[in-house]
């Protein structure tokens, strides 16, 4: 019996770190993009994919569940403890790495991975995005996708709660 475990996917900064620059010295571009993904949707799993489409590898920050709460998204968010919410990601074939950060913003995170993409979500403007002089400094991209219509966490969460 063969196994399909993705748990090594979920890394520590350095082995992301050296994980980056190894396919950067083939020649490789990274992407790498940034949130608390929750409760996974499939307009997080659009996002996502789309970003890896933007270069050769796709590197996911996560927030940890401290970042999480002080970010203010609701009562009793995160409702899943980061560990799961790595995991999960960790399991999209389009997500080659995960690595959490307990910063309140990535900026700590991309300047030590030097991502050769950045990449958001359409409720940012380019000049809002963190992190972006230090990949725009090294020549690369920042990029906002934008979201897939009607797919939120939040949105998610005020539906269950109201049972519709």
């Amino acid at each position: 019996m063969t196994t399909c475990s993705t748990s090594h996917k979920v890394v520590d900064w350095e082995a992301a770190a050296r994980w980056v620059r190894d396919l950067q010295s083939q020649g490789k571009q990274v992407v790498f993009t940034n949130g608390c993904f929750d409760l996974l949707h499939v307009g997080h799993v659009h996002y996502l994919e789309e970003a890896r489409s933007l270069g050769d590898g796709l590197v996911v920050g996560v927030n940890t569940d401290a970042s999480v709460q002080r970010l203010v998204k609701g009562p009793g968010r995160p409702l899943n403890p980061e560990g799961d919410r790595a995991r999960v990601l960790a399991a999209l074939a389009c997500v080659d790495r995960v690595v959490r950060f307990g910063e309140d913003t990535p900026l700590a995170l991309i300047t030590r991975l030097a991502p050769d993409v950045l990449v958001k979500g359409g409720d940012y403007q380019l000049d809002e995005i963190v992190g972006r002089e230090v990949v725009l400094a090294r020549g690369g991209r920042v990029v906002a996708l934008p979201f897939v219509p009607g797919y939120s966490t939040t949105g998610l969460i005020e539906r269950l709660r109201s049972g519709s």
